[in-house]
Formats: C-alpha cells, structure tokens, sequence
C-alpha cells in the first residue's frame, strides 16, 4: 500500500479512526483509573459504575442511566423491560447496523423495515405510519453515523399510536436534536461503547438511559441474573455488567468527550470546505438535517463509481471502509427477509454507493488535507 509522505520523510497512513490516540492523549489519566481499580480489588459493579452512570446521566439529561455488557444488550433488556416479545413487532431502519435487528428478534418480536431518508440515511418518519399494524409495540429509531433521527416527528407518531420510543444511540454519544441530547429524546435509549464510538471503552460495554424508574430498575435487576441483592432472584435474568475497569476508563474520556466531539466537527467542516464537489454528478457529501448537532461518527460520502475510488484511496494510503455493504434484511442469518430486498429501493442504493473517509477526534490538519486533495484528484479524473 502506497503511505502518504510526511515532510519529515516518515510515511503515513491515514487510518479509518485512530482509536490509540484517545489513550496517548489521555495515558496517565487512564493508567492511574485502571490501577485504581486493581488496587481496590472491586471488579464488579464497583465504584466506577455507580459513578460513571449518575455521570452519563446527568450528561445526557437523563435521571437514569444503567451500565450493561454491550449495546445489543441494552437495547434487548429495553425491549424485554416493556414486555416486548413473541407476537410483536417493532419498527426498525432497513439501513442500520445488524444489531438493531438481532435486539428485536432475540426477544421473540419481529422486525419490521422502513426506508431511511435519502438526505439523513436515518429512517423516514413519514413511511413508518405505514409500516404500523396491530401488532406493533415500538418504533426502534437508530441515530445513524452520528445524527439523530427525526425524533419530533416520528415522537408524534409514537403518541398517536401508543407506541414506546426507543432510541438506537450506539452512533451518537453527545448528538443533540433541537437543544437535547441523544439518550433523552425517547422513552429509552441503549448505548454502545465500543472502542471505535465518539465514546468508547477499551472492550466491550453499553449502557441504558431513561427518565422512567421502572424501566431503570428492571435493567438495573436484570443484568444481574434478575437478583436485587446478592442470592435473592427475582426474575429470571442475565449476565451483562459494565466491567468496573471499563467504566473507569469511560469516566476518564466522558470529561474529554465534548472536546472530541468539536473536533470531529472541525474535521467534517474541513471536508465540506476543501473538496471540490460543485457540479459534480455522482459524488455526493453527507447533509445535517435542521435542528440537529452532528458528532460526525462517521463521515459517509455518496459515489456511484464506489469501487473506482476504493482501489484509488487504497493505492493512495487511504483507508475506508463501507457502513454498511448489506442491509440486514439481505443477510444470510435473516434469510426469512431475503425475499423482501426489491421493497426497499433507497437502501439498496445506499448500501451500493456509501463509502466512510477518516475522521477522528485526533486527526492532524495535514492529514485532513491530504485525503481532501486525493479526493479532489480522484473527482477530477474521474467525474
């Protein structure tokens, strides 16, 4: 692979997302977290836990926030938490990440796929109404790549219905719609903290939020084998904590994450203003919807000479990648959907035409210019 030369003759490849450098910046402040931990010889559902909940809490505006394994656990536990289950169905995005959907069928609920917005890539409000059946209990709303989904309208869907809300936010750590954070906008939302998240551990982890006690505290019970103390089970549970260590090292990087995420906007604002796309038919940036704050998780662009700029990027040190290449209603594991694929037209194009470019809170001015003059070289030769 071709690297980008730097001028002290050192070459370079400019990555996805430089996840190594949130703990270089931060090095000491998460070295001193983590053998805190160790020296304290509480390992589970410890100190840190309770503090960095009632920490992400308070930063997502939320009275209640519960630390669980992953991502896809907390949107189960949310969904189980409502009753949730065999005979229903809740609305998903045709255009979002597997796990969305493995949440609503690993409850027993059946998904059901509504086109996104071509502009967003997040769900369309106005086909989700006639998406809706009896049958329906939730619209699953996923804020994709770092935007929010356009919670006001498909809100008022929900209240006519008697529908739950419930908030994909594993993309969106710190997004606002019209003044409020991600995590607040729904009757409950589930997080990941992934490594590569504008908000990650270094493992797996995710947690709830929500301002409704009862769903608080059945999460809060269920993740521990469905036990309120230690040996007294009430229901029947599951596994899955925020590790102690994790929730150290998140506790740490929540302090920084407003910073990260003005960053990864300077870089998006950088894209917007040194690519060279007027008039250029087949290459498309991403759009901000009105009222929204965009945490830019990703920075996906549009061409339909994808491939074409893939081998291009890759020979130039570029790494990219595709969020996502197959939507989960084409998946072998959802072969029970395959048949559907033709019903969703916009996200067939999608997934054939988006192409992730580098972003991070970390990414250096020369390295920003170098992908936006390949870019530029590759959209003048090519388009």
């Amino acid at each position: 692979m071709k690297k980008m030369q730097s001028k002290s003759g050192k070459k370079l490849e400019i990555q996805i997302t430089d996840v190594g450098s949130t703990y270089n910046d931060l090095k000491k402040e998460i070295d001193k977290a983590i053998l805190g931990v160790l020296n304290g010889g509480r390992y589970i559902l410890g100190e840190n836990v309770k503090k960095f909940e009632d920490e992400f809490a308070d930063y997502c505006g939320v009275r209640y926030c519960v630390g669980v394994g992953n991502g896809l656990n907390a949107l189960e536990l949310i969904l189980k938490a409502y009753g949730i289950g065999n005979g229903d169905e809740v609305i998903v995005p045709a255009n979002t990440y597997i796990a969305t959907v493995l949440a609503v069928s690993n409850v027993g609920a059946t998904p059901v796929f509504v086109e996104p917005e071509e502009i967003t890539f997040n769900i369309d409000p106005q086909k989700i109404e006639k998406a809706l059946t009896k049958k329906t209990k939730a619209v699953l709303a996923v804020h994709l790549y770092g935007q929010c989904a356009d919670i006001k309208k498909i809100k008022k869907i929900c209240k006519k219905y008697n529908l739950k809300l419930i908030e994909d936010a594993a993309q969106s750590h710190g997004s606002m719609h019209f003044g409020y954070k991600a995590g607040s906008l729904g009757d409950a939302a589930g997080f990941s903290f992934y490594p590569t998240k504008n908000l990650g551990a270094y493992g797996d982890g995710g947690a709830i939020t929500t301002n409704d006690r009862k769903i608080s505290d059945y999460v809060r019970m269920t993740r521990d084998y469905g036990s309120d103390k230690k040996y007294f089970n009430l229901i029947k549970g599951v596994n899955s904590r925020l590790d102690e260590v994790q929730a150290a090292i998140l506790r740490v990087k929540l302090r920084h994450l407003e910073k990260w995420n003005a960053n990864r906007q300077k870089v998006a604002k950088y894209y917007f203003s040194k690519m060279n796309i007027q008039n250029k038919d087949g290459f498309e940036l991403p759009k901000i919807q009105k009222g929204n704050n965009h945490v830019w998780h990703l920075f996906v662009i549009r061409t339909k000479k994808r491939q074409l700029l893939m081998d291009f990027l890759k020979e130039n040190g570029i790494q990219y990648l595709i969020h996502y290449p197959i939507p989960p209603y084409s998946q072998v594991a959802y072969k029970e959907f395959n048949k559907l694929a033709s019903h969703f037209p916009i996200t067939n194009k999608l997934s054939d035409e988006i192409l992730s470019l580098p972003i991070g809170p970390h990414m250096k001015e020369k390295e920003m210019k170098y992908v936006c003059q390949k870019i530029n070289q590759f959209i003048g030769k090519y388009l």
